[in-house]
Formats: C-alpha cells, structure tokens, sequence
C-alpha cells in the first residue's frame, strides 16, 4: 500500500482545513517544495496535490506550485481541487501531474469526466468521491449532493474507471481515525477498485489495518503536520 502525503495549498502556502471548512484553516508551511522533499527524502514516491484556491473558483489556480514540485523532485503527483474543464486538466498535466482527481466535475458534469478517462485512460484519472452521510458532497464540500455513494460507485467502475479517493468528510482533519468500515464496505464491493483512504489518517495501526483490507494508498496530512505519525514510521512502513 502506498502512503501518499497531501499538501493543500490556498495562497502558494501548505494549509490545512478542517472537514473543509475554509474558515478552519491552519498554514503549515510558506514553501510547499520544501515540504515536497522532505517526503521525497525519505523514499515516498508519490503526493496528492490539493488546489484549494482553485477548488473554490472552479478553476485551476495553483498550477506553479505543482510546475515547481513536478521539476524539482521526482515524486508522482496526483492533482486536485476545481478541475472543471478540458483545459484545467490540460493544464495540470502539462505542468507535472501524472494524475488528476475529479470529483465536483464528475457529478454535475458527467459528459466531461467521462471524456477525461476515454481520452487519457484509466490510469491517469481519479474519481473523488467525498462523503458526508453517506452521500457524495461537491464544491470544495460545500454543497451536498443527493446521489448516494455506492451508486456513484458502480457507475463509473462499470465504465472502466479503475482510481478512487474516497474521503469521509466526518473524519477529515480531527485526528480521531478514518472510516476503516467504509473502506471495507468499499473493497467488498469492489474488489478491483484501487482505492485510496483519505481523511482522519491517525496512526500506524490504521494504516495496517487499511493494508490488510486491500487499499491501494493511504493520504495522510494533518496527522504528519502535527507529528501524530512521524516520517521516521512513514518510512519504515
């Protein structure tokens, strides 16, 4: 199982939020390189980009700071947060990602999505699939939707769609675990999904645990900015 760090960026700079809430932002770091090489420096090879400036606009915005992690480490990148249209994703890839991550697009605009993954292939897209009580939430979690998670599921892994993000916005940023059941639930049901855990990543039991149910990664943010898991175990793992 791959861990995977995530740096969110508002401003250039290393935040925060917490269960989304841009009210609830704590920033971390000024440099989000330097953040980038310390995970490169101790043998992880990939990171989950969020843009949360561009999350809120509906457009990609913090495409230099990926361009700057992209050239100057060798991590693979997978990019987020306000990916709406043909040219944003066009964008991201031209400046370093090696994936994007739909989520907000996927629902309102299935058309588009699902012509992200004819032209690019399963390998390059992620479905985002943020819940808040069972259903998937939008808009940097801020809206939430009516379409209900297993659903959404099925109807983009019936279409060749192999990456999920699935992130419980109950447990986002609280340092109180992540939703191993759900996962579990997940996997069952989809055994061949490549499913990435993310939100509420607290502790090493957790991430063994989310090995043994078959996730594919694990993101993990607040719980290594606040030193709940420390890069010396992350490496080790």
């Amino acid at each position: 199982m791959y861990i995977i760090p995530a740096i969110d960026i508002i401003d250039g700079k290393c935040v925060r939020l917490t269960q989304g809430d841009y009210a609830q932002k704590k920033v971390y770091n000024e440099d989000p390189l330097e953040v980038a090489k310390q995970y490169e420096d101790i043998g992880l090879n990939r990171l989950h980009l969020v843009d949360l400036d561009g999350a809120k606009a509906k457009r990609i915005i913090n495409y230099p700071v990926l361009e700057k992690i992209a050239s100057r480490t060798s991590l693979q990148i997978d990019f987020g947060g306000g990916l709406k249209s043909d040219e944003d994703v066009s964008i991201a890839f031209e400046s370093g990602a090696q994936q994007v991550t739909g989520g907000t697009i996927a629902v309102k605009d299935e058309t588009t999505f699902l012509g992200w993954l004819s032209h690019y292939g399963s390998e390059k897209i992620i479905l985002g699939a943020d819940v808040k009580e069972g259903n998937i939430a939008v808009s940097g979690w801020q809206e939430k939707s009516d379409l209900a998670l297993f659903p959404f599921l099925e109807k983009y892994t019936a279409k060749g769609l192999d990456y999920i993000i699935c992130t419980d916005i109950a447990k986002d940023g609280l340092l109180q675990g992540s939703s191993v059941e759900l996962y579990q639930e997940i996997m069952a049901q989809f055994p061949n999904a490549k499913l990435i855990a993310s939100g509420g990543v607290t502790t090493m039991d957790e991430l063994h645990q989310l090995r043994e149910i078959g996730c594919f990664g694990a993101i993990i943010g607040k719980a290594i900015y606040e030193g709940n898991l420390s890069l010396t175990d992350l490496r080790d793992f």
